[in-house]
Formats: C-alpha cells, structure tokens, sequence
C-alpha cells in the first residue's frame, strides 16, 4: 500500500463504511463480469473491454481462446487473423497490436506466464493500472482497486472522492476502503452502476443509499454525461 495515501476528512470514512455495509447487502457474490479462465484469458479479455461492453467481449471470447491458448499464440499471431476475431469489439487494430505486443513481452520477460505485480503489468502494452488491478486481484488474490468509469462516477457521487483521474481517484479509495476488500468493493461498485446508479439516468428512488447519498453531480452536467 502507498505510504502517501491521501488523508480523507471523518464524514468520508464514516460514509465509505456506510457504503461499503450497504453494497455487500446488495450484492455480496458480486464478480467480474468478463468470462475467464486464468489470468491470460482476463488479461486479453480486459483489454478487450476498453469502450466495449463486458457482454460483447464475452461473444468474442471463446472462439478466440480457443484459437490462441497461449501467450506465444498471440505474441505470433497473423495481424489480419487476429483483428478477425476481435472486429466487433472496437478499435480493433490498436487492441490487436497491444494484445500482440503484450503477449510477446511476457513471453520474452515473464517465460509465457504473466506477471503478478503491479509494475510488471503496467510495464506491457495495453495494460493499465485498471486492467493489472482486476488481473491481479480476480486470478492472483492480490487486491486492487479497479476504478473503470463506474467506480470513477459512483465514487464521485458518492462523496468518496473529487478527483476525475482515474489514478487519483484509486488513491482516495484506497485511504477510505479496507485492503483486503479492494478487489470485491470494486466489483460491487460497477454491479451497483450498472444495476441503479447508472450514467444518465441514475434511478435514486431504487437505491437503499438514496438516504445518504450526497448525489454529487447527479442534476449537473457531469453526473449526467459521465
């Protein structure tokens, strides 16, 4: 854990504790919505899913894992085959070379088997602090705070932080949520965004947080565009 956490003012972490009770209620078998089984699967999957919903890369998925069961699969992959069968994912050319070049540098670097730390992850192409933290937390049980764009959205309007980089933003959940529930309050969160909590329309009258939620943004322009 950081040693220069942020230092969250006591009516954050009494919120946080309130939020963090309601949403194991809720959704207490809450999991990562990508389909997987190990953790090259959940890296390329993950990468995948950048602006592209978890639904359509499970459609994707299985055909191409079964094409390519190892990282020396994709790392010699035909670019042109490759890019077949992640087409409707979006932005399929990018991803295809990162998922190429990722898996070629765990093949050189990490003898074809991925890393398990943070610095590693982010070190390969198309790997974020995002994509490492759900790889690490999910496939290696190391917890991590996955801020995609429903953690960053509920945690705003939830009071838990004011930031808007996604870096910032795991940071002050970090200082507010206990470590070992990082990778399940993560999880719970997106379940929460995508069940009620949602983009536009966030249905409030559902919520059992309506209560204590500060609503941050939820009538401006940034809570219903972001």
């Amino acid at each position: 854990m950081p040693a220069d956490l942020p230092k969250p003012a006591a009516a954050v972490k009494r919120r946080a504790t309130r939020i963090r009770a309601e949403l194991a209620k809720l959704y207490p078998d809450a999991f990562c919505a990508l389909n997987h089984d190990g953790p090259l699967q959940l890296l390329v999957a993950t990468i995948l899913s950048a602006q592209c919903t978890d639904a359509r890369v499970n459609l994707v998925t299985p055909a191409l894992f079964a094409k390519y069961p190892h990282a020396k699969d994709y790392a010699e992959a035909d670019p042109a085959e490759l890019e077949g069968y992640i087409a409707s994912t979006g932005f399929f050319r990018n991803k295809a070379k990162n998922i190429r070049e990722c898996c070629r540098l765990i093949v050189e670097r990490h003898g074809g088997e991925v890393p398990q730390t943070l610095d590693e992850l982010v070190l390969l192409p198309g790997v974020g602090r995002k994509t490492a933290n759900v790889v690490l937390g999910d496939c290696f049980d190391i917890p991590g705070i996955t801020v995609d764009t429903h953690v960053g959205r509920l945690s705003r309007r939830l009071g838990l932080t004011e930031n808007d980089d996604p870096v910032k933003v795991e940071l002050d959940l970090m200082a507010v949520i206990p470590q070992p529930e990082w990778t399940t309050f993560s999880h719970r969160m997106i379940f929460h965004g995508r069940q009620v909590c949602h983009s536009r329309n966030p249905n409030c009258a559902a919520c059992t947080m309506e209560g204590f939620c500060p609503k941050i943004g939820v009538n401006d322009k940034e809570g219903a565009t972001s």
